[in-house]
């Protein structure tokens, strides 16, 4: 089989995704399966170690849900042997815990996906670059890699393919420059704006709509952000209203006063200069639907 055959294979789970809904519980899995792959030498999986293992990564970067960590984990575990590039050593029924906790089961690569990807050195790191940059943004690349047990320097030290199989989206060059300069060269929540040699310095252009889900690099769907404000943007812990006034997640705690400091931010109102485009609603709305985490904090 053809390295461009297994990558393709792994790139049309991004057909799970429907009208921008986020869906990595699939993604995820081979990622987990990656890691072990490249770490133990096989890609297999028993279900008492996906159980937890994968509930938690689905929990901590998919979208809030409702359902039981468990069943989040049975869903991509019984269902991605139909898209041909995964196996159960029994037949159980999909989408149920009860049979998985029942016997011993173990989900793995299909033997030619597997047997492709031990003989081709590199070829998982191509793979999960190319399933990390799909799914998330960059800011959660390394967190993401690191939670399935992924080196980042290798991943991302691999060629880009993230594009391959698709229609190719390339990224504004200048959007970022003209995003931060329309913020006055400081954080939308907190206001900071450090700068070395008049550069700014810890200071991000953040979409709101993220750019692997058809958000553009538009001044209207980005907000330049501080790292660490970043960083709690895309995972979930901070967001917006309609309003425009900051949300900051009721999951989040924090002990000390730099952690508390998170919980001040709740219900501040962006304050761009005059002509500063905010984000769109739309925009808004697909971040509180897909990233923020439960409900806000009340103010």
């Amino acid at each position: 089989m053809p390295d461009d055959s297994v990558l393709e294979r792994l790139l049309r789970l991004r057909q799970h995704q429907h009208e921008g809904r986020r869906s990595p519980h699939k993604p995820l899995l081979a990622l987990l399966a990656l890691g072990k792959l490249v770490n133990e030498g096989t890609s297999a999986l028993p279900w008492s170690e996906a159980e937890s293992r994968l509930a938690a990564v689905i929990g901590e970067f998919g979208p809030a849900t409702l359902t039981a960590p468990a069943q989040s984990a049975a869903y991509p575990f019984t269902r991605l042997r139909s898209d041909g590039v995964w196996t159960l050593d029994v037949d159980v029924p999909m989408d149920r815990v009860g049979p998985l906790r029942e016997q011993p089961v173990t989900g793995r690569f299909a033997p030619d996906v597997e047997a492709q990807l031990q003989r081709s050195p590199g070829l998982a790191f191509e793979a999960a670059r190319m399933l990390v940059a799909s799914h998330f943004p960059e800011s959660l690349w390394p967190d993401v890699l690191g939670a399935v047990g992924l080196e980042t320097e290798q991943v991302l030290g691999a060629p880009d393919l993230v594009t391959r199989g698709e229609e190719v989206r390339r990224r504004s060059a200048a959007w970022r420059t003209e995003l931060i300069e329309a913020w006055d060269r400081q954080c939308a929540f907190c206001g900071y704006d450090g700068q070395i040699a008049g550069a700014p310095v810890g200071l991000d252009a953040a979409h709101v709509r993220w750019f692997a889900f058809d958000g553009p690099d538009e001044l209207d769907n980005g907000l330049a952000l501080c790292v660490l404000h970043h960083k709690l943007f895309d995972r979930g812990v901070l967001g917006l209203d309609g309003d425009h006034r900051v949300l900051v997640s009721g999951v989040f705690t924090a002990r000390t006063g730099v952690g508390k400091a998170v919980y001040e931010l709740a219900g501040r109102q962006l304050d761009p200069r005059p002509g500063t485009a905010v984000p769109r609603p739309e925009h808004v709305d697909w971040h509180r639907a897909e990233v923020f985490k439960g409900e806000p904090l009340a103010v």
